[in-house]
C-alpha cells in the first residue's frame, strides 16, 4: 500500500482470490426456510437486485457418517439406519438395502413377501408424493391442499403403524423377506382406503391443476431438460417431467413389478408444473399397483414370507449393486463384502443428494421469490443429502 498524503487517496493493490462482485451484485444467505433445514442446508446466493446470478448449496450436518457407521453393524442391524436416510420413504430404503444383500447372498424371496414389499413401497410412494404436494403448496402460499393431503396421508401412516409399529421410520423389511406377516383385517383396511382414493386425487387436481396462481408460480420455473438431467445424473419425477420414461421398476425390474400393469407418466416442458403433474399421475399409478397387489394377496393367504436365510448372515466375499425406484428417484446400494458378518464397504446412491447438484443451474436467472419453488420442485430430504 502506498502512503497517502493530505488531499490524495491511498492506492491499494488488487486483492488475491476470486473476483469481487459486480457493481450491482450482492451475496445473500438464503434459508433455512423450513424447520427441517436448520443446519443442514443453506444456499449462498449472488443476486443482482431480485435476479439470481448464482446459487451454491452449502450442505450441513444431520446423519453425517452413516456409510462409515454401516461398517460397524452386522448385516441385519444396518436396516434401521436406512430408515433414517429418507425418513419419509423408509420402506424403499429398507427394500434397496435388503435387495443388495440378498443379491450377494443368493437368497430367493418368497412370492408373497415380494407382493407385500411392493405394496408397502407403493403406499410409501403415495405418502411421500402427497407430503411433497402439501409442503410445496404451502411454500407457495396455498394452505388448503395441506388439509386434503394430510387427511389421506394419516390413513396410510396408521396402516403402517398397525403393520410394523412405526409411522415414519418403518423398519418393515428383513433380509430374505419380511419380519412378520400381515395382521388380520389389514388388507381389508388397505382396500377400504385405496378404492375411493381416486376421488381424493381428483380433489388435489381440482385445487391446483388449473389454479391460475399455482400455474403462474410453477410454469416455466426451474426448467432442466432431458439432456441436462442425464448429464447431472438426475432421476425420478424430475427426469420423467423432462420427457424421459426412465423408471427402475421397468428399466431394471425387481420383485414382482414385471407381473404388474402400470404406466410411466412423463412430461414435456421439464418445469416445476410438469413435475407436479408427473407426481400426481404417479400417485394414480401407485394406487393401481396397490389394488393389483391386494387382489393377489387375497387369493394367496398364509404362504411363506421369508426365504431360507442363515442364522448368521455372512455373504460371500464380493460386491454387488441393487437399486429401487424410490419416490425421489434411483436409490441404490453398492455393497462390498469380505466374507464377514458386517459390510466391508457400503455406499449409497441417494436421489436427493444427486438431484440437488442441479439446483444452481435450475435457479440461475430466476427471481429470489421463485427460489422456494425451485428447491421444492426437487423434493429433497436432507437426511439422505448429507448421509
Amino acid at each position: 500500500m502506498s502512503e497517502s498524503t493530505p488531499g490524495t487517496v491511498a492506492q491499494f493493490p488488487p486483492l488475491a482470490g476470486p473476483p469481487l462482485l459486480g457493481l450491482h451484485e450482492m451475496e445473500l444467505n438464503f434459508g433455512p426456510q423450513h424447520p427441517s433445514t436448520h443446519g443442514v442446508l443453506r444456499l449462498v446466493l449472488k443476486v443482482d437486485g431480485e435476479r439470481i446470478v448464482s446459487a451454491r448449496p452449502d450442505v450441513g450436518y444431520l446423519h453425517r457418517g452413516t456409510e462409515k457407521l454401516f461398517e460397524t453393524e452386522t448385516f441385519p442391524m444396518v436396516i434401521p439406519h436406512t430408515d433414517r436416510m429418507d425418513y419419509v420413504a423408509a420402506a424403499t430404503n429398507n427394500h434397496a438395502y435388503c435387495l443388495v444383500v440378498e443379491k450377494l447372498l443368493g437368497v430367493e424371496v418368497p412370492k408373497r413377501a415380494q407382493y407385500i414389499r411392493v405394496l408397502l413401497d407403493e403406499m410409501q410412494r403415495i405418502s411421500s408424493h402427497v407430503l411433497w404436494l402439501a409442503t410445496a403448496a404451502i411454500d407457495l402460499g396455498a394452505i388448503t391442499p395441506f388439509f386434503y393431503t394430510f387427511r389421506d396421508r394419516e390413513v396410510i401412516l396408521d396402516l403402517f403403524e398397525e403393520y410394523c409399529g412405526a409411522r415414519l421410520t418403518l423398519n418393515c423389511m428383513r433380509i430374505g423377506g419380511l419380519p412378520v406377516d400381515l395382521t388380520p383385517g389389514w388388507l381389508e383396511k388397505v382396500r377400504a382406503f385405496t378404492e375411493p382414493f381416486e376421488k381424493c386425487i381428483d380433489e388435489y387436481e381440482d385445487l391446483l391443476t388449473e389454479n391460475r396462481i399455482w400455474k403462474e408460480r410453477t410454469v416455466g420455473i426451474a426448467v432442466l431438460d432431458e439432456k441436462r438431467c442425464i448429464e447431472w445424473g438426475v432421476t425420478g419425477p424430475v427426469l420423467r417431467a423432462a420427457g424421459k420414461a426412465w423408471d427402475i421398476r421397468r428399466a431394471l425390474p425387481y420383485e414382482v413389478y414385471p407381473e404388474l400393469e402400470f404406466d410411466i407418466p412423463v412430461g414435456k416442458n421439464a418445469d416445476t408444473y410438469d413435475r407436479y403433474l408427473v407426481r400426481v399421475a404417479e400417485i394414480r399409478q401407485s394406487r393401481r399397483i396397490v389394488l393389483q397387489c391386494l387382489d393377489w394377496l387375497e387369493k394367496n393367504p398364509g404362504t411363506e414370507i421369508r426365504g431360507k436365510v442363515p442364522r448368521v448372515i455372512k455373504p460371500p466375499a464380493g460386491e454387488a449393486y441393487a437399486c429401487v425406484e424410490a419416490p425421489k428417484g434411483e436409490l441404490g446400494f453398492h455393497l462390498v463384502a469380505s466374507g464377514g458378518n458386517k459390510p466391508y464397504r457400503l455406499h449409497v446412491r441417494p436421489p436427493s443428494f444427486i438431484n440437488l447438484q442441479a439446483l444452481p443451474e435450475m435457479a440461475q436467472g430466476h427471481l429470489v421469490g421463485d427460489l422456494v419453488a425451485v428447491i421444492g420442485t426437487i423434493d429433497i430430504v436432507l437426511g439422505e443429502v448429507d448421509r
